[in-house]
């Protein structure tokens, strides 16, 4: 069993005030990130423990809780655990009855999953016998009813290494609201299809297309001159102010609901010119206000 350890010295809470015991159980889907998470807690000061046997956890969170002074704690259960997984939600309820415990479900679509066991070269925790496509369906399955279980979910698809770090230390470090969200703004075209992985898609194709100017066909919406030309036009002012607008209402009842992330699609013909400028007006809007954003253009790389 592969245990971190670290003086348990809880972080202050806002105030100055002592935090109570906590015990955070880290779970998901193997390549997700959940070892990642569990380091970034213990730099926290979270004591930490990896791959814990589920028939402890009960025990471990007892210690959590009587310590002398409040303890912060961590731990990961995963797959690994085998045919002994049925029973972590009944542990898990009757673990949360003596401590506070939240439960982090670590997930990533299955083509991320397949291209970090392809990166690594290590197996699937299933075993060999079948391919990594099939067994990341089969953790799935095995897992769906922990996740329903989960008090935050999280996707690591889009996330690097760097950003999952400063996303579990605003989530877990930080007591600015607004920190507690990260908001992915991408510009597409129809014509490639809309992102799946879309919460709010928006479509701008009503706007006048620089792609029938041939000094804009080749640009994209992030050429000063291209903006330019698009932000000319009244109905563009006129639905940037109207999507700030909607979005500065809606996130703080994302954030009140525990939503962890939002992903915002705008949408063009061709994802070169107006979704482009746009993505960029609305990050920079939303990064203004105090949200974390990143901005991604899917389809400006493709043929125009």
């Amino acid at each position: 069993m592969d245990r971190r350890q670290k003086a348990p010295v809880a972080p202050k809470a806002a105030g100055g005030n002592d935090r109570k015991s906590e015990l955070v159980i880290i779970t998901g889907l193997s390549g997700s990130g959940k070892g990642s998470v569990l380091k970034v807690l213990e730099d926290l000061g979270y004591y930490s423990v990896d791959n814990l046997p589920i028939d402890l956890i009960p025990k471990f969170a007892d210690l959590t809780r009587d310590a002398d002074t409040a303890r912060l704690a961590a731990l990961v259960v995963d797959i690994r655990e085998g045919e002994g997984l049925k029973k972590f939600p009944a542990i898990f309820e009757r673990v949360r009855r003596s401590i506070a415990t939240k439960l982090v479900f670590m997930e990533a679509a299955d083509d991320a999953l397949m291209r970090r066991f392809s990166e690594t070269r290590r197996p699937h925790p299933l075993g060999t016998g079948r391919s990594i496509e099939k067994s990341i369906k089969a953790e799935r399955r095995q897992l769906a009813p922990i996740k329903a279980l989960a008090d935050l979910t999280i996707n690591t698809s889009k996330f690097t290494v760097h950003e999952l770090r400063d996303f579990i230390n605003e989530k877990f470090g930080s007591d600015r609201e607004e920190s507690k969200i990260m908001i992915y703004i991408t510009s597409f075209g129809f014509r490639h299809g809309v992102p799946p992985d879309s919460d709010l898609v928006f479509d701008v194709r009503f706007l006048p297309n620089p792609n029938y100017i041939a000094k804009f066909k080749h640009l994209t919406g992030r050429h000063p001159s291209v903006a330019r030309y698009i932000r000319s036009f009244p109905q563009t002012q006129e639905f940037i102010t109207r999507i700030s607008e909607l979005l500065t209402y809606l996130l703080p009842h994302y954030i009140q609901e525990g939503k962890s992330y939002l992903t915002i699609g705008f949408g063009c013909t061709g994802g070169h010119h107006r979704s482009v400028m746009i993505a960029e007006q609305i990050r920079k809007g939303l990064a203004a206000a105090g949200y974390k954003t990143k901005v991604t253009h899917r389809d400006t790389a493709k043929t125009v």
